[in-house]
Parts: structure tokens; C-alpha cells; sequence
């Protein structure tokens, strides 16, 4: 493909769910968007389709475990490649379940870890002579369990918690030529791994102060705010969250 004056973002776990909502949100403002995927090939393939049908030559896909150093710089190179720049990265690929404590693993450490903080981290260092050419961001989606652990998910409120120490640090190591934010959603969409019931779902509604969940569109949109709107905000994690983080 031949470089274009569109801004470009790569999306991290952009097939489904919020990531596939902010490739679409991004697409509409006027970026091409390079969607990454693991194992979600057909919803990635059809939303790349989605979008070049939207608009030609606007969307490109590809497939990479990011626990594997050797994949994360290939798919560094393909995204540059891709249109030879690359304006706002987004770290939003993410494993998510329950770990008790008494019968959590390594296996499950590792796999929780190298999801929500290994592979954003060095894709983000792969990607920073690209990004520091586009005085580019980086914008990783961490999640308001980060700062107020979640019951039976110690590892997982672990790795966010690394994550957002990861987007703080970044942004100290980055300025001025690369911002580096983060967004901690609240209650957007319920777990599709774990078994949220209706008595779990309304006991968290009940501490949420806007008394109903987000949208997948807040986070995007909150992204798309980070990326094109904030020259001046860097080092921050936005709580969209209903004012859930108000509430113990």
C-alpha cells in the first residue's frame, strides 16, 4: 500500500467488542486502522472488509500472539508497512478471568501477565522510532480493577495495575515527542469467560452512581478524544466508569 495524508492507528484485540467499536470510531474520524488479532480471524477479517467497503484501501488485519517477542516486532514492521506510518497505537488486547487465590497457577500468571502487560510494553517499544516520526501516542486500556482489586482476580487486577504503571511510566520516557495515556473502564460490557448473574450484575449497578452500564462507543470515543483533542495531556488514566470509582 502507498503512504496516504490519513492518520493511522493500530488496535491491539481489534476484532470484537471494544476494540472492533474503536477501529470503527477511529475509521469514521478519518485514520486507517491496522486490527490485530490472535485467534479471532473471521471477526477481524470481516470488519477489515467492513471498513474498505466503507471507505478503499482503509483497513488491513493481522495475526500475531503478542506473549511472543519474535511476533510483536513483525507486527510492529507490518503496521509501519502498512501505509510507512503509524500515528496512535492501542493497546487494548487483553485476557481476563478468575484466578482464587488458593488454586491459581504459573501458567495462569503468566498467560494473565504477558497479556495485559508483556506484549503492550514491547510493542510499544517496537513501534517508538515509528510513532516519535508522527510525534504519535500511545493509548493502553487498562481497567479501574488497576487501582481497586477485583474478588477471585488477583493476578488479573496485578496486571492492570502494571499496565498503568506501565502508561505512567512511558509517558516520562517518551516526552515530548510520544504521549502516552490510558482509559480504565468501568462496567462496559459483562465478562463473556466468567458467569456474571443478574444478583452480580445489579450489585455493581447499585455502586455505579450513573446506575447503568457504558458503551463500548464511551471508550472509543475517549480514545479518539486521547488521540486527536489532548496535545497537552500525557501520563493520565481516564476512569470512564459512571462514577463507579466514586463508590467502595
Amino acid at each position: 500500500m502507498t503512504n496516504v495524508e490519513n492518520k493511522v492507528v493500530l488496535i491491539t484485540g481489534g476484532a470484537q467488542r471494544i476494540g472492533a467499536e474503536i477501529a470503527k470510531t477511529f475509521h469514521h474520524a478519518g485514520f486507517n486502522i491496522v486490527v490485530h488479532y490472535r485467534h479471532s480471524e473471521t471477526q477481524a477479517l470481516l470488519l477489515v472488509d467492513e471498513l474498505n467497503h466503507q471507505r478503499a484501501d482503509s483497513a488491513i488485519g493481522f495475526q500475531a500472539d503478542l506473549n511472543k517477542l519474535e511476533e510483536v516486532e513483525k507486527l510492529a514492521e507490518d503496521a509501519h508497512l502498512a501505509w510507512g506510518q503509524l500515528d496512535c497505537l492501542i493497546n487494548n488486547a487483553s485476557s481476563f478471568y478468575a484466578t482464587e487465590l488458593n488454586t491459581c497457577t504459573e501458567l495462569q500468571w503468566d498467560d494473565l501477565i504477558n497479556a495485559n502487560v508483556k506484549g503492550a510494553f514491547f510493542l510499544s517499544q517496537a513501534l517508538i522510532p515509528s510513532l516519535k516520526i508522527q510525534q504519535g501516542n500511545i493509548i493502553n486500556i487498562v481497567d479501574i480493577h488497576s487501582d481497586r482489586p477485583l474478588k477471585n482476580h488477583p493476578i488479573y487486577s496485578i496486571a492492570k495495575a502494571g499496565l498503568a504503571m506501565m502508561t505512567k511510566s512511558l509517558a516520562k520516557e517518551l516526552g515530548p515527542d510520544i504521549r502516552v495515556n490510558g482509559i480504565s473502564p468501568g462496567a462496559i460490557l459483562w465478562p463473556e469467560q466468567d458467569d456474571f448473574g443478574e444478583q452480580q450484575q445489579q450489585e455493581i449497578l447499585d455502586r455505579i452512581s450513573l446506575s447503568r452500564t457504558g458503551t463500548p462507543e464511551d471508550i472509543a470515543n475517549t480514545a479518539l478524544f486521547l488521540a486527536r483533542q489532548a496535545p497537552y495531556i500525557t501520563g493520565q488514566i481516564i476512569a470512564v466508569d459512571g462514577g463507579r470509582t466514586l463508590n467502595n
